[in-house]
């Protein structure tokens, strides 16, 4: 097996964070131009519009995966692999019920449910550590340019999904809130997710690769 540390990261994620800044600021336009919210919704959280830089994830996790393969590097075990994938995804929904029998209120529940996805990073590292690799610096890559939108957004008042705050959020000062609804879940939320969901459809691509070498 290959040394994950021989992996060009930089090279191989390269096109793939110009493609996903270009669907960055193609939304951004589409939102300030009142386009279709069908394709660019201005709701909180972007309201799953089609055009949005997540449908990347699963897309990429398969291809660094079957790009990791072309060199040789595998997952150990695709069965331990697989139960770690799992193991991160319950720790949101166990930090969720955690949060509501303390009776946490839901921007504190929001909060936690943050940190839990980020703490799968970690859970999964171990299942294929180049591919955590791959996906961590592609999520940077992808989520720095959409922090950077979200200051400018949120200073302009846009009303854009990059600046809309949660229900019952209360008012804050503009770095204040770009703090909270910006960096903190575009670290933690977003970057876990970037991670275990593309180690998810990852190892499904390397399942089914190696079943038909």
């Amino acid at each position: 097996m290959t040394d994950a540390k021989v992996v060009p990261v930089k090279e191989w994620i390269m096109v793939p964070a110009i493609v996903t800044l270009a669907i960055t600021l193609v939304r951004l336009v589409g939102e300030l131009m009142h386009w279709s919210p069908l394709f660019f919704s201005r709701a909180g959280g972007g309201a799953g519009a089609i055009i949005g830089i997540v449908w990347l994830v699963p897309i990429l996790g398969v291809y660094f995966a079957l790009k990791l393969r072309d060199i040789d590097e595998r997952p150990q075990s695709l069965g331990r692999a697989f139960g770690l994938v799992f193991l991160a995804f319950l720790l949101p929904i166990a930090a969720g019920f955690l949060g509501a029998a303390m009776g946490i209120n839901p921007l504190q529940g929001i909060a936690v449910t943050c940190l839990a996805l980020f703490a799968g990073i970690f859970v999964v590292k171990p299942a294929w550590p180049a591919l955590t690799r791959l996906l961590w610096s592609y999520g940077l890559a992808a989520r720095i340019p959409v922090i950077l939108v979200m200051l400018v957004a949120i200073l302009a008042e846009w009303g854009t999904h990059y600046d809309v705050a949660p229900p019952n959020f209360p008012a804050l000062s503009p770095i204040v809130k770009w703090l909270l609804i910006g960096v903190f879940p575009q670290i933690t939320l977003w970057m876990g997710f970037t991670v275990v969901v593309g180690m998810l459809f990852g190892l499904l691509a390397s399942a089914v690769a190696g079943r038909k070498a």
